[in-house]
């Protein structure tokens, strides 16, 4: 009966973790955004200190590409070109983004979305969590 109950605060919980994304919210996903640490399902947590790529997200209404690019020293980013298409739709009052490429077609769910926060759950119940990106540069 405890496992019963300590199952339904856990449950409880994880449902009231996540925000409702509003739809005039998702023009903050636009721009770069860097991986700070990963979820595990497990509980088991990954930081990232340092990010050699990181991803910049552009979205015009519910349609555009997620793409990775690498910072440049000297200011700018450096990428190879490929583009995930990606379309936000919602399913059950929750947000997802859908990416497809020629490949692979997946989604994540949006648990967190503002100007320097974002949180994806992806299929296996991996959770991102990203920060805004701080552009650097040796510039002075």
């Amino acid at each position: 009966m405890k496992k019963l109950y300590l199952f339904l605060f856990v449950a409880i919980a994880a449902v009231s973790c996540s925000q409702k994304i509003e739809k005039a919210d998702l023009i903050k996903l636009n721009g770069y955004w860097e991986i700070e640490e990963v979820v595990m399902p497990d509980g088991e947590k990954k930081e990232y200190k340092v990010n050699s790529t990181i991803d910049f997200f552009m979205l015009s209404g519910e349609k555009g590409f997620r793409q990775k690019v690498m910072p440049l020293l000297e200011g700018g980013y450096r990428t190879n070109g490929l583009r995930e298409k990606m379309t936000i739709t919602e399913e059950e009052n929750k947000t997802y983004i859908a990416y497809k490429t020629e490949h692979a077609e997946w989604k994540e769910q949006i648990l967190e979305l503002n100007e320097e926060k974002l949180v994806v759950k992806n299929e296996q119940d991996i959770e991102y969590h990203y920060k805004r990106e701080k552009p650097f540069s040796n510039k002075k």
